[in-house]
């Protein structure tokens, strides 16, 4: 069976997880609280040494980190990884751009205020503008096509993307200024069945 090590507060973890379910894979949650420490035990760090949620561990025992690495292994072959040569490459532009240009942003500014309980102005401004400035080039995607690699369908550039900007209101960013995200949130929220 497969196992998910994650924290149930991570978007990261989120969207492995809300793949596992869409694809009606069985496997067994493992809750590693990353507050209190539970990714720095030298249990974990055997099967993870960067010490990172969520990572899954396969039938076999093989360990697989990284959730964009994590949801492409799980979703091979599926409808969610495109079979057009351009698609496929620009669903993979989005899932590196969510971990270089937006979730180090968004999901930090969110993890600060919402799980650490800073105030408002203790985050970093850099911090708030280079996630508006996230949120902003997705609303400009979002313009002219109904999905983030383009193509008639939902894609794991969805998924990924979904996971933060949905709660992007608990890291202080509203998502009024940005009605296509909205939108597409619904939408994606939808295809992968989020509740």
């Amino acid at each position: 069976m497969l196992i998910l090590h994650g924290d149930i507060r991570s978007g990261n973890c989120l969207k492995v997880k809300w793949m596992l379910d869409l694809l009606g894979r069985e496997y067994r949650w493992v809750e590693v609280d990353i507050l209190a420490g539970d990714s720095r035990t030298s249990t974990f760090l055997s099967l993870n040494p960067a010490g990172q949620v969520p990572t899954l561990v396969l039938e076999d025992g093989r360990a697989l980190a990284q959730s964009n690495a994590i949801l492409v292994h799980l979703a091979e072959s599926s409808r969610w990884i495109p079979t057009d040569a351009w698609e496929r490459a620009k669903m993979f532009e989005w899932l590196f751009w969510e971990q270089y240009s937006h979730e180090p942003y968004v999901a930090v500014a969110r993890f600060q205020r919402a799980y650490l309980g800073w105030s408002p102005d203790r985050i970093e401004s850099r911090l708030m503008e280079r996630g508006h400035a996230a949120l902003a080039r997705m609303e400009a995607a979002l313009a002219g096509d109904t999905w983030l690699a383009g193509g008639t369908g939902p894609t794991l550039a969805d998924l990924a993307l979904v996971a933060y900007t949905r709660v992007a209101h608990e890291g202080g960013f509203d998502l009024a200024a940005y009605p296509g995200v909205r939108d597409w949130i619904a939408r994606t929220e939808a295809a992968f069945r989020i509740r």
